[in-house]
């Protein structure tokens, strides 16, 4: 009995160790799932620029100032844009002028007359109307003014026509002159009333924190800048000028005395002084 109860006992466990064989190891696939892999978060969008305005700027200087602050801003703005003004005008008529000059020189001295060289100058020429005024001297003595000697009427004469164009290349210098002196002074105005309503705020709030000081200390600097920028172009501009009109002038005076000179002589063509 024993004995059969031992060999069912062996046939059993070789019957379970050829099973496992037949079946094997399981595949590897099955043995751990895998994870599914999720696509990669988009890196976060920069976050956008902020845009600080400043709140003691030009905008501030005029929404924040008085009656004051804003004639003496709207007085600035005006020195400045005459001042450009004048200096652009002023420039090209001083380039034109040395244009007739040169035009004077090539074309009056070689004309067969006076008369026809007078003709031959531009209408709105200085030039033209000082010989002009030349011309029209020498008739007017000849026909009227008998106790004058030619020589003093027609030199009075020429002199006043020449002053006459040099008023004219002076117009506007003496505004540049005024801004370039009074600009800085009209922009500490401004500063002085910048500063007055910055101590008074002070004085309300009690206390001197940055805060309460920066913005009307740095409105009234803004005026002092303000002012230094109006008058530094046109300190420069009259400088620029006033040596550019003793340019022209000399051309002009030059001119006229050769063009006196031919009157004086009595001669009807211009050979003389070519």
């Amino acid at each position: 009995m024993n004995v059969c109860w031992t060999a069912l006992l062996a046939v059993m466990l070789i019957g379970g160790a050829s099973d496992a064989m037949l079946i094997g190891p399981p595949p590897a696939h099955a043995q751990a799932p895998t994870a599914e892999v999720s696509p990669a978060a988009p890196p976060p969008a920069p976050a956008p620029h902020e845009i600080t305005r400043n709140p003691y700027g030009l905008e501030s200087l005029w929404k924040q100032g008085d009656l004051v602050t804003h004639g003496t801003l709207i007085i600035l703005l005006i020195m400045s844009m005459g001042s450009w003004y004048v200096a652009i005008t002023k420039t090209v008529d001083q380039y034109r002028v040395m244009r007739e000059a040169r035009a004077a020189n090539a074309t009056f001295w070689t004309a067969g007359s006076i008369r026809e060289g007078v003709e031959g100058l531009e209408a709105r020429s200085p030039f033209r109307f000082i010989a002009d005024n030349a011309m029209q001297a020498t008739e007017t003595h000849e026909r009227v003014l008998d106790r004058i000697d030619l020589h003093t009427w027609v030199t009075m004469s020429i002199q006043q026509a020449v002053d006459t164009v040099q008023t004219r290349l002076q117009g506007g210098l003496t505004f540049l002159a005024t801004v370039g002196s009074t600009a800085p002074f009209i922009g500490l105005f401004g500063t002085v009333w910048g500063i007055y309503h910055a101590l008074t705020e002070i004085g309300i709030a009690g206390q001197a924190s940055i805060d309460k000081v920066a913005g009307p200390v740095g409105e009234a600097l803004i005026m002092t800048a303000f002012g230094l920028a109006v008058a530094v172009p046109a300190v420069l501009a009259y400088n620029f000028l006033v040596r550019r009109n003793k340019l022209v002038m000399e051309k002009v005076r030059t001119f006229s005395a050769k063009l006196h000179s031919v009157l004086m002589s009595g001669a009807q063509s211009t050979d003389t002084v070519r």
